[in-house]
């Protein structure tokens, strides 16, 4: 049984609320489908600088005002983007989330992104764009997802390029904004310390049937109408045949970065996408797993190698990270092909699977404690498919055998079709 409650308003947007009468704390997530995924072709990076455009205010509500307030009465507020969802999030208690809730809500709708704010978060987001790209691990993980997704948004920069974020007008993004910030394109998630009638009360009253991006604060005399905001769907490219590899020289690394990557389902099979975690944990997860035992417990020939499986609303990404010294970047990429050829030819053992098992479903309780926790669960799930998906997860982990885990990395973890981006200290001559 589900344990939240979920309603549909006639505004078009969807409410999920969960009651936690032991906790004083209160947690409001909004959820906007509106990530980079929804981007035009000529508008790279510009989810991502709407988030930040959006705390500079309304006509009604003047930039620093909700920051002031959130602070002033010990609350938390916080936002992201993803390619999947926008997400802004409130941590409050039940007596001040009345006023801090409905400014919120005033900012998503009615975002002004007046010219002269837009040109001074301009240079923020540069900054912030050249900060990650002093990052190599960041540096490496874009080259690996654009070598993988040539033709789909998936394997741009959330962030975009500073050529893009040079070129975004307010016009674009009042357009941006217009199309995707509305009721019907929303998820609601309250958490907490609050029943169930207000919370629901607080939410229709804040979001009315005929709420919407209003014209006026958006500066409706742009010629906005003349600028396209829609996105276009873009097909996958066929499976990567063979191995796909590349190799980056970065100054001042110290240590090489070997990353190998498959793709998966999206969430529209989250059976499957739940069986390739179970793989993750199995070959790289603690001491015992496959390759952290066999690579750097036993063979000392990595610093540190993690595994990890990205759920994705249009396709899912496996991948397999080590730093390592230079000389040993094949041998390890050698070692990890052998480890997956074992498993697809000799299968897993019970106790291999059963710890898998175990860890996962012991990490999804300890991920599930908190408010904060939960909202951001319902959110997610509901956002890029259904949120009654969220809570089978432990179900669906426990359902597989050792065959089905071994029939599912014949299918997606060739040892022979993958994509790999090597990272290594430039020579100075």
């Amino acid at each position: 049984m589900f344990p939240a409650s979920i309603f549909k308003l006639d505004s078009g947007l969807t409410l999920i609320h969960q009651e936690i009468p032991t906790t004083p704390v209160v947690v409001a997530d909004v959820w906007v489908s509106a990530g980079s995924l929804r981007e035009p072709l000529a508008g790279f990076g510009i989810a991502h600088f709407l988030e930040h455009m959006i705390f500079k205010g309304t006509s009604k509500l003047p930039a620093g005002v909700f920051d002031y307030n959130i602070e002033n009465q010990g609350g938390v507020s916080n936002a992201a983007t993803s390619y999947d969802y926008a997400h802004y999030s409130i941590t409050s208690t039940n007596s001040y989330l009345h006023s801090s809730f409905p400014q919120l809500a005033e900012m998503l709708l009615n975002a002004a992104i007046p010219d002269d704010e837009l040109e001074r978060e301009r240079d923020v987001v540069l900054e912030e764009i050249r900060s990650y790209n002093d990052d190599p691990d960041w540096v490496g993980y874009q080259h690996l997802v654009q070598s993988i997704y040539q033709q789909h948004p998936y394997g741009r920069s959330i962030l975009g390029n500073e050529a893009d974020i040079e070129q975004h007008s307010s016009s674009k993004m009042r357009c941006f904004h217009r199309t995707y910030y509305r009721p019907e394109n929303m998820t609601v998630v309250i958490v907490g310390g609050i029943p169930v009638a207000p919370a629901l009360e607080l939410v229709k009253k804040t979001f009315k049937s005929d709420s919407q991006p209003s014209l006026s604060n958006n500066n409706k005399n742009d010629n906005d109408n003349d600028i396209n905001c829609n996105y276009h769907s873009r097909e996958f490219e066929p499976f990567i045949a063979g191995i796909r590899r590349q190799e980056i020289n970065l100054p001042r690394l110290e240590n090489a970065r070997l990353m190998m990557a498959w793709t998966g389902p999206g969430v529209h099979q989250l059976t499957t996408a739940c069986g390739l975690d179970l793989l993750s944990v199995l070959l790289a997860s603690g001491r015992t797993s496959r390759l952290v035992r066999d690579l750097r417990e036993e063979q000392q020939l990595v610093r540190y190698i993690c595994c990890n499986f990205s759920l994705q609303k249009e396709s899912s990404l496996f991948t397999i990270s080590a730093i390592l010294e230079p000389e040993y970047l094949e041998k390890v990429e050698g070692a990890i092909r052998f480890h997956l050829q074992d498993i697809i030819t000799n299968g897993i053992s019970e106790h291999e699977l059963r710890r898998a098992q175990r860890l996962l479903c012991n990490d999804f309780a300890f991920s599930t404690e908190t408010p904060n926790q939960i909202a951001g669960l319902y959110g997610y799930y509901n956002t890029i498919s259904n949120v009654e998906l969220a809570v089978t997860y432990p179900d669906q982990i426990l359902s597989f055998n050792t065959q089905e885990l071994q029939k599912l990395a014949q299918e997606y973890l060739s040892p022979n079709q993958y994509a790999v981006t090597t990272l290594k200290p430039s020579v100075i001559e």
